[in-house]
């Protein structure tokens, strides 16, 4: 068979078959326009990023301030959506929201299935220990014969880990607050984290102790991630946070959570 007719069957069907994907792929700018609403999706337990007070049931954090800065921008109010980061790629496929605006880390894995913004913020990585803790003094502790690290299921830092540790052993919790509980209850020797959530730990648990590396280890930009597709929303979406970053909103945001260090300029 002559060699062109087989290429341009093979683009006949690949036409067909993308074209009814394309075709169902929402306008999210003219969605919003009329619903006057941005869905956004956070984990509410991101200190300084998407925190919910559990008693006020307040969010604040830097994110949580973008996010109205940016409806604001598209002439919409904002409508928070909880998710988390074993649940975002699913939640974003789903339609769940918009975009995903909680520091969402910038991963290989991640990106095969979400379209990102620019970076916002870069965090490296830490690990938070007990003052108790005799085993870990400095980094150098962290990756040796008997050592237990944990990390919560679905983060960067579970990804990361598994590939830098030689001798520790690696577990693998299902929620943020059980790697906290199997460090203080001693059946692990610390947890990995990233700058935003040290500092809640820093701030609220007097049993914490922080533990930074000498020098980099892994450096990850955050941003704010969305389906793929729809270049429009996507292209606005990138022009207001140009914007923030200009004009020095998003310096200020961050600044009000403690998080200027960080900031990706």
């Amino acid at each position: 068979m002559n060699p062109k007719a087989i290429a341009l069957g093979w683009a006949c069907l690949w036409i067909a078959a993308v074209t009814p994907a394309m075709a169902a792929q929402p306008d999210r700018l003219k969605q919003i326009e009329a619903s006057k609403t941005l869905r956004v999706c956070i984990w509410p337990d991101y200190y300084g990023i998407s925190y919910r007070n559990p008693k006020t049931q307040q969010l604040s954090g830097i994110d949580v301030d973008n996010a109205r800065d940016l409806a604001k921008e598209l002439g919409a109010d904002v409508k928070f959506i909880d998710s988390s980061f074993a649940k975002l790629i699913e939640d974003v496929a789903a339609d769940k929201c918009d975009l995903a605006m909680f520091a969402v880390g910038i991963t290989p894995m991640r990106q095969e299935k979400l379209r990102f913004t620019q970076p916002h913020l870069v965090s490296d990585i830490y690990a938070i220990t007990t003052q108790s803790n005799r085993r870990i003094q400095q980094w150098a502790d962290l990756d040796k014969p008997g050592t237990v690290l944990v990390v919560a299921k679905g983060t960067l830092h579970e990804s990361v880990m598994a590939t830098k540790l030689k001798a520790a052993e690696l577990r693998v919790v299902d929620t943020p607050a059980a790697r906290e509980q199997e460090v203080q209850s001693g059946r692990a020797d610390a947890f990995m984290t990233d700058f935003p959530f040290s500092r809640r730990m820093l701030d609220h648990a007097d049993w914490a102790r922080l533990v930074s590396p000498p020098e980099t280890f892994h450096l990850t930009p955050y941003a704010w991630a969305m389906q793929p597709g729809d270049d429009a929303f996507h292209a606005r979406v990138e022009k207001v946070l140009a914007a923030m970053k200009r004009d020095g909103r998003l310096v200020i945001n961050a600044r009000r959570y403690g998080l200027e260090p960080i900031v990706a300029r």
